[in-house]
């Protein structure tokens, strides 16, 4: 809770309390009969615990919506998190196939290369060696 909202419940408590006292003493210092007095003590005392129940439960309701409203963000944050992690993954999935994709092409262009330069070199050495042999030969 901020500082203010917990002034705030101490300033209407203290507001309270100070209120309680003052209508006491104000009935007790009252001229009035011992009956009159009592009935005056009984309804004041009902007001006060029908104001201390409409209290509560005002209370009560308002931290029942707020833990609400917390549970409610909760379960958002934790769903659009939940999105972007599948988002990412599947971001992460298709990056893997293309580089998996590129690294085979290039694996295959590697092969075929070697091949024709394999090829190439065995032609080479096969018309040196008849070169040889032909200038041996005459």
């Amino acid at each position: 809770m901020s500082k203010e909202s917990n002034l705030s419940k101490g300033l209407l408590i203290g507001f309270l309390t100070g209120g309680i006292v003052g209508a006491a003493i104000a009935l007790l210092y009252a001229p009035k009969a011992g009956k009159e007095l009592r009935k005056d003590i009984k309804e004041k005392a009902d007001e006060w615990m029908d104001d201390t129940e409409k209290f509560i439960e005002n209370a009560r309701e308002k931290a029942e919506k707020a833990m609400n409203e917390g549970k409610k963000k909760g379960e958002q944050l934790i769903a659009d998190a939940k999105v972007k992690a599948d988002v990412i993954l599947k971001d992460a999935e298709k990056m893997f196939s293309e580089a998996k994709d590129k690294a085979s092409e290039a694996v295959l262009h590697g092969k075929e290369t070697l091949n024709a330069e394999t090829g190439r070199l065995k032609g080479a050495v096969k018309a040196g060696v008849d070169a040889y042999k032909e200038s041996k030969n005459s």
